[in-house]
């Protein structure tokens, strides 16, 4: 639970150096110690099953531009006419019960290995944004340079325990080969748990090899080292690039987040039910293919959903139709027996503005209650998920803390329930100075480490920063305070030469 590089030497030197470092915690993965909050009867969720294996049997699912696929779902029993899959009532549940209900991520830093599924929660930052917003620079393309920082960011941020995949996308990079420097940064610049390549099955490929290169072959035949998003192209069609990527990663026994893309009203019903309904057909279809590559492959339900303006066609978030989807998602997650991914900082501002923190702070608090495993998008989502902002991302990065602190609970030992404090103090007196609250003030309360409560005259004379000042400030801090993780030199010998080798082997593509 550390942070840089210590002086090796004796003496003096060796105090300085233990002075002058940089420490950071790391918290512990969240585990749960508060009920979720359950929206649908049983009668409702029955019903809801029950329309599914409708779907997955009269309507079908789609598996484009992939014979092989079609040919495996038709030697386990489905119905397939052209590219389109029925799928029997009872199949595609019978096969989800070979993949775990829970299972373990590692980090090449065994401290941050993350547990998936049960109570737990496990945050990991935004993902896919091809453009970035700092105060300084406003908005504009990603590079790898604002890659890189976003991957430091996470490595230094307390309350994020994921090194998450696609942080932004860089393009200053070539497509056919950004996978690579952004799977090293991953690796080198921190060692939480990283997410693996989706965009084409060769660079899935590349993901397992390099991961091997890190972790040992043998290893990551046995261990999940990677959790890698699948999005499933709704309503309910599965492309063979995706497919692709799932089926490498299934092999390798890495895990996938099998998600539908959901924006409703256009990929999905308007009704909550209707849209419930093809989220759990999408998913038991992509979750019982995993497990007919391998049985026993880690997989996670995944739900990403928002709703649309009917005015201007652009996505929402925070709203109480996505809440309520989050929420019947999670439990047909659980009855269906896999970890659950949903949730993140969603937001469609422009700018990290009120905007922007009503609705994160809905959708965070929609995830936690929940049940969600696997909560990506946690930090620095601003613009319905084009931007990923620097201010943005301290701040989300902040009030994952108080995620942390409400899923503890209530305390409910003797020190919790205060009852020598209430006896000290007694009518009229006053708690400040009791024995209760000397010994616990200095973990009583959740703080934040960005939003100021000084007093008027304090902040006045120190600027009058606002809330994205503060969070200028920080992130420049953090970037300043950087460093590091210590890796074995002949390995990243190995994982430089790799992506050199990959690198060289084919021109440059941009599309």
């Amino acid at each position: 639970m550390a942070g840089s590089r210590r002086g090796r030497g004796g003496g003096g030197a060796a105090r300085r150096a233990e002075r002058t470092a940089v420490h950071f915690e790391t918290a512990r993965f969240i585990e749960r110690n508060i009920p979720n909050l359950e929206v649908l009867n049983d009668e409702a969720l029955e019903i809801i099953e029950a329309n599914a294996e409708t779907v997955l049997a009269d309507v079908g699912v789609n598996f484009v531009d992939n014979p092989d696929a079609l040919e495996i779902w038709r030697q386990a029993g489905a119905d397939v006419q052209g590219e389109r899959v029925h799928i029997p009532r009872g199949l595609a549940r019978k096969l989800c019960a070979s993949a775990p209900a829970t299972f373990t991520q590692h980090a090449r830093n065994p401290a941050r290995n993350v547990d998936m599924g049960g109570r737990n929660l496990v945050l990991a930052p935004v993902y896919g944004p091809p453009f970035v917003r700092d105060a300084a620079g406003g908005r504009r393309y990603a590079t790898m340079e604002d890659f890189r920082n976003f991957v430091k960011l996470t490595y230094m941020s307390k309350w994020v325990h994921h090194s998450g995949g696609t942080v932004c996308e860089p393009t200053d990079v070539a497509v056919n080969k950004r996978h690579l420097d952004m799977l090293l940064a991953h690796m080198t610049l921190s060692d939480k748990p990283y997410m693996g390549s989706v965009t084409e099955p060769d660079r899935a490929v590349d993901s397992v090899e390099m991961s091997k290169i890190l972790f040992g072959a043998d290893f990551v035949d046995q261990n999940p080292v990677m959790t890698s998003l699948i999005n499933i192209n709704s309503p309910l069609t599965f492309d063979s690039i995706m497919m692709g990527a799932l089926e490498v990663y299934a092999r390798a026994n890495q895990a996938c987040i099998i998600s539908p893309f959901i924006v409703g009203g256009a990929m999905a019903p308007v009704s909550v039910a209707g849209t419930l309904t093809q989220v759990l057909a999408e998913v038991m279809a992509g979750v019982a293919y995993s497990q007919l590559i391998r049985p026993g492959a880690p997989v996670i339900f995944g739900a990403f959903v928002s709703s649309i303006d009917m005015n201007s066609g652009a996505p929402t978030f925070g709203t109480p139709e996505a809440a309520q989807i989050t929420y019947g998602a999670g439990q047909l997650a659980r009855r269906l027996g896999l970890p659950y991914r949903s949730g993140g900082a969603f937001c469609g501002s422009k700018l990290p503005d009120a905007q922007a923190g009503y609705e994160t702070a809905n959708s965070l608090n929609t995830a936690l209650l929940a049940g969600v495993n696997f909560m990506l998008h946690s930090c620095g989502w601003l613009e319905g998920g084009l931007v990923s902002s620097y201010e943005k991302f301290v701040m989300d990065a902040d009030q994952l803390g108080a995620l942390h602190h409400m899923a503890q609970g209530i305390d409910m030992s003797e020190n919790g329930q205060a009852m020598g404090a209430i006896a000290e103090v007694g009518p009229g007196g006053h708690y400040l100075g009791c024995a209760h609250t000397q010994a616990n003030f200095k973990d009583a309360f959740w703080r934040s480490d960005l939003l100021d409560y000084k007093p008027f005259e304090t902040w006045d004379e120190e600027g009058a920063r606002d809330t994205q000042a503060l969070a200028s400030q920080k992130v420049h801090k953090m970037l300043t305070d950087y460093r590091q993780p210590d890796l074995d030199p002949a390995t990243s010998e190995a994982l430089h030469d790799y992506v050199a080798r990959k690198k060289s082997s084919v021109p440059d593509a941009f599309t």
